[in-house]
């Protein structure tokens, strides 16, 4: 059913497990900046012990077979620019949610597109899990974008569920999807 986070190299980058040496990189390219991380609902991170320790963490977890989060090293510098996971892993039903999130620096080249349709590929060729899905908030038109061209689905809208709690302000999260079937592989 599952294989766990394995390598995926595509035209312009390498998608892998994470090491103690991207610490640097992730704050310098997207987990210290505060834009990034709201956008991908995650909190900011300020120094490289706090990110060691998340390292941490997530090497730890590399060890279960149903845990999936890649670093996204762009090749040509060997600098990890993002990230990209499931947040959430449905054995049962053969589903994941996928996250993702690249540096400021990097966005609007379709490094998130590369990553993401890699991604999925892989999903489908090597484990069980027959669906992927994802969310972007309202707001975060270019995450949209990232779905559709990875050939994902728009599945509907939740209207005003996403609260933002430092504005007080609601949004929308817009749901697209992806199964097995959709694509030709």
């Amino acid at each position: 059913m599952h294989t766990g986070t394995q390598v995926i190299q595509t035209e312009r980058l390498i998608l892998r497990p994470f090491v103690t040496q991207d610490a640097k990189s992730m704050l310098r390219n997207w987990i210290g900046d505060e834009e990034v991380q709201a956008n991908y609902g995650e909190p900011v991170y300020e120094d490289i012990e706090s990110i060691h320790e998340l390292l941490q963490k997530w090497m730890s977890s590399y060890a279960k077979q149903d845990f999936y989060r890649w670093a996204v090293v762009l090749q040509e510098k060997n600098e990890c620019i993002g990230q990209i996971a499931f947040c959430h892993v449905d054995s049962v039903h053969h589903v994941a949610d996928i996250e993702y999130c690249i540096g400021r620096a990097y966005q609007g080249q379709e490094y998130a597109t590369e990553a993401l349709t890699s991604v999925i590929h892989f999903v489908f060729e090597k484990t069980g899990l027959n669906r992927v899905q994802a969310f972007h908030r309202g707001r975060n038109l270019s995450s949209g974008r990232v779905l559709q061209k990875a050939q994902m689905k728009y599945e509907g809208t939740l209207r005003k569920s996403y609260f933002y709690s430092d504005t007080g302000e609601y949004d929308d999260k817009i749901y697209y999807g992806v199964i097995r079937s959709d694509l030709k592989l």
